[in-house]
């Protein structure tokens, strides 16, 4: 029986759902009231500074788009010139899509972000309840968009094409605009972070949202485009990868038939959808007033749910295998313990954010040292995560076959990620009420209503570091799948070749060493990259601060009628991300392809086997460490250790600006990284066998 058909119909469903529901959300929050006009001008001024930055950016991202469509038209899945056209073109057209899909799903997510932001500052005013609910509706709207977009993609592909190889392309265009848009919104919002924090905190000790700072702009705009719209690209990407590389196998598997496996990986996919949705309508900030736990809670909530419902879909339907369910929840679970040991590493009810602000009243060093240590600790429990969790769900799908333990782990990857419209709904929530915290202050609603939103704003942080854990680890189980497809291509080229096949990468190979070398250093210097282009462009708009600061009588004691000149720092911070985006990335891409040619497909393995690894390490390090000194911070601000403007609070501003880079830009930049390779590797694997030196 073609289970197909059925599947399709309820993905459709679950897709319409989800986009009525976003509509729904977001007239909801557009009926929320604003009357500021302060508030209404500055939420005006970070909408345009969003947009104009997303317009840029997209612009520049096009024509790599259309450059990298006609390579890929030309030599991929084959050389065009062997006659193989039409497959070519649907892969070239596969690509566009992912890419416009991607860009979709973030142009959406500013849309509602920058109107829910004002929303939320004043609701804050009425009650934490109230500013909860419009800052966590407004992030839904992002959640719901990201999977609908990417679950409607990925079944159009198929539907169409019939050809589960294509979704390589459709993911390849998803991971290099993510990886594209994450590395340059995030190389904005901490250029802003960065100064501002510096400048405003350190040198004049004025308040982190003083309208007089004129980085103060830059700053939320930064929050938008960086994790708003980057984020939504980068999860989209993992969401969209982890099907694929499962689809994939499971196409195989069905024997080039449309069965069981493939079926499984749509009907999981949807019922998480409607998982997410079930979670996102009844979520809400209990009596206690804890932002924290009622984020956490629709997460578990979420959680119990999806694996409730794919238990009965397992139950109910013919074909699809219990050993399978098992390894989804498994990978399910793993990410919620991953969440949960991240959330102690950085939540500031916690005892290690406590231990780095105490340390902080001895000095920055202090600050930085404690925070690094505790960074590397955190990455133990999700590197033992990642490891348990493809190591089970191997073994459990052993039994049916050699097959199908590779199938199980890419379901582990489709487990951990089935629930994640409602962790873009908790991440888009942060940089929410973080804009809602700097237009309260640049509003003058008074300290009652800074506290509620810097309360909200601590949650978001804690959250977003939780999140991050989420899409780290999924990218670890889905690019260890794209391992196994990498493979399986390579043997199917040297099949036709009559060329004998690989079982496995031996590192004991000098070509598979060589590769394992080479690619563990390419995070640490794509992450270099990126923290370097923060470190150029902030001491730009350092220099800019500082001399606004000296050239415009008033601005430093706040004259009446006297502003700053807020539109040099956005274009400081535009310049300087656009500018550093594509050498970054375009590293990656072109060392994948040099140690392809160099070494052929058995060095491209060691080179796949040794960026995870140490991609993934790097990536877990900077986004604890960084969401560890943000909470550490506020902590510190909140009245603890000395409070606002002592020793220990400067100290520890300190560490938020080395945190800055490392949680927003670098390390989840690192994952999309690792994707990519991945996904470059397996298109051009043909190209690899045929043409290497040493291979």
């Amino acid at each position: 029986m073609n289970l197909l058909p059925t599947v399709y119909g309820l993905s459709f469903l679950a897709v319409a759902i989800a986009f009525a529901f976003a509509v729904y959300l977001h007239l909801w929050v557009k009926r929320q009231r604003t009357e500021n006009k302060r508030i209404m001008e500055v939420s005006q001024l970070i909408h345009e500074g969003a947009n104009t930055f997303m317009r840029k950016e997209y612009r520049i991202l096009a024509l790599f788009a259309g450059v990298a469509a006609v390579i890929i038209f030309l030599l991929l899945p084959s050389p065009i010139w062997n006659g193989n056209i039409v497959e070519n073109l649907s892969m070239a057209l596969a690509y566009i899509c992912g890419t416009v899909l991607s860009a979709v799903a973030g142009k959406i997510g500013i849309l509602v972000a920058t109107s829910a932001n004002s929303r939320a500052a004043e609701a804050a005013s009425r009650s934490l309840k109230e500013a909860f609910l419009v800052g966590f509706r407004g992030g839904s709207v992002m959640g719901l968009a990201v999977v609908g977009f990417s679950l409607l993609g990925v079944m159009g592909v198929l539907m169409i094409t019939g050809d589960a190889t294509i979704l390589l392309g459709f993911s390849f265009g998803a991971s290099s605009l993510a990886l594209f848009a994450k590395a340059g919104g995030g190389i904005f919002t901490k250029t802003a972070d960065v100064a501002a924090d510096l400048t405003g905190k350190v040198e004049l000790g004025i308040p982190e949202d003083d309208p007089r700072n004129p980085a103060v702009i830059a700053d939320n705009v930064g929050d938008n485009v960086g994790d708003v719209a980057g984020m939504g690209a980068d999860l989209f990407d993992s969401n969209v990868a982890a099907m694929a590389s499962a689809l994939v196998m499971a196409q195989a598997l069905d024997a080039g038939v449309a069965g069981a496996n493939t079926a499984m990986v749509f009907c999981y996919a949807a019922l998480g959808l409607i998982a997410s949705i079930i979670g996102i309508a009844f979520a809400k900030v209990g009596k206690d007033g804890n932002p924290t736990g009622a984020l956490n809670f629709s997460t578990y909530s979420t959680t119990a749910i999806f694996l409730v419902l794919t238990a009965i879909a397992t139950a109910l339907i013919d074909g699809f295998e219990w050993r399978i369910w098992g390894a989804s929840a498994v990978g399910l679970i793993v990410g919620v313990v991953i969440g949960i040991t991240t959330d102690y590493f950085t939540d500031d009810t916690r005892p290690i954010v406590r231990r780095v602000a105490n340390a902080s009243r001895s000095g920055s060093a202090f600050t930085v040292l404690s925070g690094v240590s505790y960074g590397f600790i955190s990455c133990m429990p999700a590197m033992v995560g990642i490891a348990v969790s493809a190591l089970v769900a191997y073994q459990l799908c052993a039994p049916m076959g050699s097959d199908y333990a590779l199938f199980g782990i890419a379901m582990a990857a489709v487990g951990m990620l089935s629930i994640v419209g409602m962790i873009i709904s908790n991440d888009a929530y942060g940089p929410i009420v973080d804009n809602a915290r700097g237009l309260a202050e640049m509003g003058g609603l008074g300290e009652e209503t800074i506290r509620i939103a810097d309360e909200l704003d601590s949650a978001g942080n804690t959250v977003k570091a939780v999140t991050k854990g989420f899409s780290i680890g999924a990218a670890g189980l889905t690019v260890i799948s794209l391992l196994g497809a990498y493979l399986s291509e390579v043997n199917e080229t040297l099949a036709g070749l009559g060329r004998e096949l690989l079982t496995g990468f031996d590192i004991m190979n000098p070509l598979v060493f060589f590769g394992v070398l080479i690619g563990a250093a390419i995070p640490a210097v794509f992450s270099a990259m990126l923290m370097l282009g923060v470190d150029k462009n902030a001491q730009r708009m350092v220099r800019e601060i500082r001399r606004q600061f000296r050239r415009i009588p008033g601005l430093r004691e706040g004259r009446e009628g006297v502003k700053p000149d807020y539109d040099t720092c956005i274009d400081i911070a535009t310049e300087g991300a656009l500018k550093e985006l594509i050498p970054a990335g375009g590293m990656t891409i072109l060392a994948t392809v040099i140690v392809g040619f160099i070494g052929g497909p058995e060095a491209i393995g060691g080179f796949l086997l040794g960026n995870i690894v140490s991609g993934l390490l790097l990536a877990l390090f900077m986004s604890n460490a960084g969401g560890l000194w943000d909470n550490s911070k506020k902590y510190i601000e909140a009245g603890h250790c000395g409070g606002k403007g002592s020793k220990a609070h400067k100290a520890a501003v300190t560490g938020d600006t080395v945190g800055d880079p490392f949680k927003d830009t670098a390390g989840p930049s690192i994952n999309t990284q690792i994707t990519v390779v991945s996904l470059v590797a397996s298109l051009m694997s043909s190209l690899f066998v045929a043409f290497s030196l040493f291979g």
